[in-house]
């Protein structure tokens, strides 16, 4: 069991970097003052790379409550308790360090959240309480392979339409639609994929070849999606669409793989803090990007210096968060 739990702390603490990476550059692709040419490239490119971060984060839960354990009472409080708290204290930050209206923020709460990043929880909330209801067998790598061909690739609605002539084929319709389907199947394959023997010969080299041609594909189709609309367009940025979800898969197996002897240390205390630093971490980008303590005209030093001031600063705030919260309740 250590195994498994060394290769999910360490793909956990990969997924929340991944995070920090979209979010601090998707002010370069979509944002007020998006830039162009090689900096709009690169953002594109690690954006594009990082997009498996949430998926990852269904596919750990899936591991952990969709086997002989499921989730319990606690841990839907928790969810339920990190959502009221991180949207307390983005609500106070909305209050006191923007414009932003705080009253439309209060009067959807419960139809989508105070800022952007706490959607997840919202989500999140479903996986578990299906969690006690669900207990996936082992199934053979072959239909795993079949059910991602059928379900994610070609009856996935974010598939992109493909037609010869006036016969449409892309995507078939078999009534899988809402992205609540996907994020289920995501859980669902992270316990059945995390439970297979994926130490084969050759798997890991295919699991990294997946991954890299999934990351150009999404760069390249955002890029010519750029270029067909004269604007950006999340076609294939989709959490739920097909690459995205190979994408996620092959990262999973490459975890599973070469990151299972131990929790690298680094590693091991972003995973620690991983919750709280999700919690915080767009507050501090921002903050960063709005008030201009950025320079994006000069990306080199821009990413990572906001990378590196949200992982920071997120950390900090986690750690004195811990220390206070002695039950864990909201850590």
């Amino acid at each position: 069991m250590s195994q498994k739990i060394y290769w999910i702390d360490n793909l956990r603490a990969i997924a929340c970097l991944m995070v920090i990476v979209i979010h601090t550059t998707t002010w370069y692709i979509t944002g007020p003052l998006a830039v162009t040419g090689i900096s709009w490239d690169v953002a594109n490119l690690l954006n594009s790379a990082s997009r498996v971060c949430v998926p990852l984060f269904f596919m750990i839960s899936g591991y952990l409550f969709f086997g002989e354990r499921s989730a319990q009472g606690r841990h839907l409080l928790r969810i339920v308790l990190c959502l009221l708290f991180y949207s307390a204290v983005a609500l106070a930050y909305i209050t006191w360090l923007t414009p932003i209206s705080e009253g439309r923020s209060l009067l959807k709460l419960l139809q989508k959240p105070v800022f952007y990043h706490l959607w997840f929880f919202f989500a999140i909330i479903g996986i578990y309480l299906l969690s006690p209801l669900i207990q996936v067998k082992n199934v053979p790598p072959r239909y795993v392979a079949l059910l991602v061909v059928v379900l994610v690739v070609l009856a996935n609605p974010n598939t992109i339409n493909q037609s010869v002539g006036s016969f449409h084929w892309l995507p078939v319709n078999l009534y899988v639609s809402g992205d609540s389907i996907y994020y289920l199947l995501y859980a669902l394959l992270g316990r059945a994929i995390g439970c297979m023997n994926t130490e084969k010969r050759g798997i890991t080299g295919l699991a990294a070849l997946a991954f890299i041609a999934c990351v150009a594909g999404i760069a390249l189709g955002t890029k010519q999606m750029l270029r067909i609309n004269g604007a950006f367009n999340d076609t294939w940025y989709l959490y739920c669409g097909p690459l995205v979800f190979i994408a996620a898969i092959s990262v999973l197996i490459l975890s599973k793989n070469v990151l299972n002897r131990r929790s690298l240390p680094i590693l091991a205390t972003i995973a620690r803090y991983s919750l709280p630093i999700y919690g915080f971490h767009a507050l501090f980008i921002h903050f960063l990007r709005t008030n201009h303590y950025d320079d994006m005209a000069q990306p080199w030093i821009d990413l990572p210096w906001v990378f590196g001031v949200t992982l920071i600063g997120s950390l900090l705030l986690a750690m004195l968060l811990k220390r206070v919260d002695k039950h864990h309740l909201v850590s």
